[in-house]
């Protein structure tokens, strides 16, 4: 899954061929099946792919489309695994707002501008800060602490609640209450720029408004196994369809997708969306971010 100027996006990428997308718009078909075995993505390094040495398999309901040891190497040298501590980027530190009690602080390249809040799910949010790296990962740090708010939040639990959030007003207001409480404290880095609550929210780009209940949500794929419905909305990894099935598009990744025929309905392994109130119990880490 991709977002590119605010839009969804499936990406597709084939060892020598690089990378090209498929913009998707809310209401129309999408009918696909899974063809072979699962295979592990390879590593992303400066700017493109490399293919996993070993062509090794993955599992099909695994989040991730790593091996083991390219997942390693991804993280040898990562922000968000403290193994680049040397990025000369500018970063910006944001307050992004998921539903209610669902709030966190995370940083982000500023060059990526809003990118890695859609990426997230993130329904409100507000930047708070823009500095050199590690103030910036100072001051996450910080805010996390003093505002009591975690730095993973399950897609379980946001997919859980996407349906019924509160409306815009209240949201913005719980954004900018945090947002102040936040640049009045003490001890942020002083190479680390305080920035203005400026709201932004994105009910519109992700389609809530009238968005079905989830229901079920894809667990994985096996070969041979179909996808089939009509997409209305579409949030972080998540791809919306009219009758409240969810696809998590992390686990189409590693897959070979070929049109599904005319008649085909979805037959891929389904498991049931966990209501808000179990998944705050049930629900585990499953992402950095």
């Amino acid at each position: 899954m991709r977002w590119k100027a605010g839009q969804p996006a499936i990406g597709w990428w084939r060892p020598g061929g690089g990378e090209r997308g498929s913009p998707l718009s809310y209401g129309q078909r999408l009918a696909f099946t899974a063809v072979g075995e699962r295979h592990c993505t390879g590593v992303w390094r400066a700017g493109k792919r490399t293919s996993c040495p070993a062509g090794r398999t993955v599992p099909g309901r695994a989040g991730s489309a790593q091996c083991p040891e390219c997942a390693r190497l991804d993280r040898s040298f990562s922000v968000a695994a403290d193994t680049n501590a040397g990025d000369p980027r500018p970063y910006r530190v944001y307050l992004a707002w998921f539903g209610p009690g669902m709030v966190k602080v995370g940083i982000t390249a500023e060059e990526r501008g809003p990118a890695r809040l859609l990426e997230q799910g993130a329904v409100t949010w507000t930047w708070l800060g823009r500095g050199p790296l590690m103030a910036a990962r100072r001051t996450e740090e910080l805010l996390r602490a003093a505002l009591g708010v975690p730095d993973r939040i399950a897609y379980a639990r946001k997919r859980a609640v996407r349906a019924g959030l509160p409306a815009e007003p209240e949201r913005a207001r719980e954004v900018a209450e945090l947002h102040a409480r936040a640049v009045e404290l003490a001890g942020w880095p002083e190479s680390l720029e305080r920035l203005g609550c400026a709201v932004t929210d994105h009910a519109g780009p992700f389609g809530l408004a009238g968005l079905p209940v989830p229901e079920r949500v894809v667990a994985g794929l096996l070969p041979g196994a179909a996808v089939v419905g009509r997409l209305v909305g579409a949030a972080g990894p998540d791809l919306h369809f009219a009758d409240g099935l969810v696809v998590d598009t992390r686990l189409l990744a590693g897959w070979e997708l070929a049109a599904a025929p005319a008649d085909a309905v979805t037959d891929a392994p389904l498991a049931l969306v966990v209501p808000p109130a179990e998944a705050d119990g049930r629900a585990g880490q499953d992402g950095l971010f």
